[in-house]
């Protein structure tokens, strides 16, 4: 087999081969000419990682570190402790996460908490006026439009963007603006009469 001088003496050509290699591997992976720390941190995973998020929830400026993937029920439950928006089926589909943004009934589930920047968001919570509750919600209570309670919230975001629009709903307007929220304990008719009551007053 031919040989490959060097300063210190005649080397093989697969003994040379096999150092160059894994010469150049350690370098490739950070061993060689960063060292053993450098390693450690090179295998974390990379990413984003969290980022400052700005909310305006029920009038008040709240600063958040969040993931950019974050939802905004997410932030609003884990981050803000405000539970009365209650997270269900996380598709969109039961409405229970429903708060308002701008005036406007929204998914909380489908809506990243990033893109809720610079907007006004309601929640249940921002409702009530310490222990006095509003129409809608003494309507909820005087007609006992309420069972479990899991869809309720988001019953009432969606017909408090009705009634602020509309104040005097209409029976088939009311129908339209909850048919995305789902009560699966049969407490519908009772709802309907209580939105019906609210749009009377």
């Amino acid at each position: 087999m031919s040989k490959i001088k060097s300063g210190k003496g005649k080397v093989s050509r697969r003994k040379f081969l096999k150092t160059a290699g894994m010469a150049g591997g350690a370098a490739a992976v950070g061993l060689l000419a960063k060292g053993p720390a450098r390693a450690a941190t090179r295998a974390q995973p990379q990413g984003p990682g969290r980022v400052e998020v700005r909310l305006n929830v029920n009038g008040r400026e709240r600063v958040l570190k969040l993931e950019p993937r974050g939802t905004l029920v997410e932030a609003l439950r884990d981050h803000l402790r405000l539970t009365g928006t209650k997270r269900v089926c996380d598709h969109g589909e039961c409405g229970a996460c429903t708060v308002l943004i701008n005036g406007r009934a929204v998914c909380s589930c489908m809506t990243l908490a990033v893109d809720a920047q610079g907007k006004k968001i309601v929640t249940i919570e921002g409702l009530a006026q310490g222990k006095v509750l509003t129409r809608l919600q003494k309507a909820f209570v005087d007609h006992d439009a309420l069972q479990c309670g899991f869809c309720t919230p988001g019953m009432i975001m969606s017909l408090k963007a009705l009634l602020d629009q509309h104040p005097r709903a209409t029976a088939q307007q009311i129908k339209a603006a909850i048919a995305g929220n789902y009560c699966r304990c049969g407490a519908l008719p009772n709802i309907l009469k209580a939105a019906n009551a609210a749009a009377r007053v």
